[in-house]
């Protein structure tokens, strides 16, 4: 088929690149979002797809909103017969979505119908989920809610971030779509409406929504440290001043201390919670580099019972 890729991050390389491998497929142009300040000099940079489709030699469209005329005549010129997508991080107006025959379809990192949203990996890591997955489903208007084509899941490990788990999906999700697009062209897949029940929300986790709750358990404080790496980054208030928590491990053999108490010895800094405490592994002091926690500890002169909040 004739297609135009969508997509935009580190993580859709996988599914640009097999497609691209591809003997059955052509990718006649990506779209991708307008290039963005990036780096410590706020240099104006290409997305990571735009840099591959460059390097590739493909044309590369980057509207501002994918509803601007201008670019949606460009794609009815273009005339791909699918248009598959992987975190392109736009709204797509109906008047897109008609253009192609076979649609767009995209690869979400859930098991639709759960965790429809923005931050899917995010969520499942948060709120505990024993396995994820992906999904190839046809854009609809409604968010994530399409007809869904092909599945696969994958096992969350006790020790996963949120990164990690999201370049094994990215992955192995790239097979999953250049399947489901074979399925497609042959006419041997079939997509099917997503079931009424187990429909969860991942809206985007924001800045303010990483922030470290000392009173909750040591396992959601976990959970959160791990579902926010590597961004936003969790984080708390160490004297008036942001401390980003990179990650952490837990310590229920530990003497109690009250949440957000810190204890610090020259190998370890342990912080309370609302059940057991915590050791800090990676921490980040604001305007300062990643260091480990005990790093930190020993350039600190903690006062009896100060705490992180």
């Amino acid at each position: 088929m004739r297609l135009v890729f969508a997509g935009t991050p580190d993580t859709a390389l996988p599914s640009l690149r097999a497609l691209l491998d591809s003997p059955r497929h052509e990718v006649a142009a990506v779209v991708t979002r307008p290039d963005a300040q990036s780096g410590r000099g706020r240099k104006m940079h290409p997305s990571p797809v735009a840099q591959l489709a460059e390097e590739s030699g493909i044309e590369v469209l980057r509207p501002a909103k994918a509803a601007d005329p201008e670019f949606l005549a460009r794609l009815r010129a273009i005339g791909p017969d699918c248009c598959p997508v992987v975190a392109y991080g736009a709204l797509l107006p109906q008047a897109a979505l008609d253009i192609p025959p076979q649609g767009w379809i995209n690869l979400h990192f859930s098991v639709l119908p759960a965790w429809r949203g923005a931050a899917p990996v995010q969520h499942a890591v948060l709120h505990g989920d024993d396995v994820t997955g992906a999904s190839t489903f046809r854009i609809v208007k409604e968010l994530d809610a399409g007809p869904v084509f092909g599945v696969l899941t994958e096992r969350i490990r006790p020790d996963d971030t949120s990164g990690a788990l999201l370049a094994r999906l990215a992955d192995a999700g790239a097979g999953l779509l250049l399947a489901t697009l074979d399925g497609v062209e042959d006419g041997t897949l079939e997509a099917r409406p997503q079931p009424a029940d187990g429909v969860s929300l991942a809206p985007k986790i924001t800045v303010e929504d990483a922030r470290i709750a000392w009173t909750t358990p040591a396992m959601r404080v976990d959970r959160l440290v791990r579902a926010c790496a590597p961004a936003p980054g969790a984080w708390a208030e160490f004297r008036g001043q942001r401390i980003k928590i990179g990650s952490v491990l837990l310590a229920p053999d530990a003497g109690p201390l009250a949440p957000g108490q810190i204890a610090a010895t020259r190998k370890a800094v342990l912080v309370g919670t609302g059940t057991h405490p915590v050791e800090l592994g990676e921490v980040q002091p604001q305007g300062k580099r990643q260091m480990s926690a005990a790093e930190w500890g020993r350039g600190v002169r903690f006062a009896d019972g100060e705490t992180l909040v």
